[in-house]
């Protein structure tokens, strides 16, 4: 051993940890989980099915077999 002891330097300290308002993450949940569901506040004029709105007419063209397009 030598006859100092070795120490390592300084380093800084990290800032602390910057809360972020209740508001912010309100709208925006960082633990949910993903899901298809559309927006509300859409927009948009056209969108695309999801699997739950193919499976939804499919089972009700089968539940309705003489039932016509017209």
């Amino acid at each position: 051993m030598p006859a100092e002891l070795q120490t390592c330097k300084p380093q800084p300290k990290p800032a602390p940890y910057i809360h972020k308002s209740q508001a912010d993450s309100e709208s925006h949940p960082t633990d949910a989980p993903a899901t298809s569901a559309k927006s509300i506040k859409s927009n948009k004029h056209h969108d695309n099915l999801t699997l739950h709105d193919w499976l939804t007419v499919f089972s009700f063209i089968d539940s309705h077999p003489n039932t016509s397009q017209e």
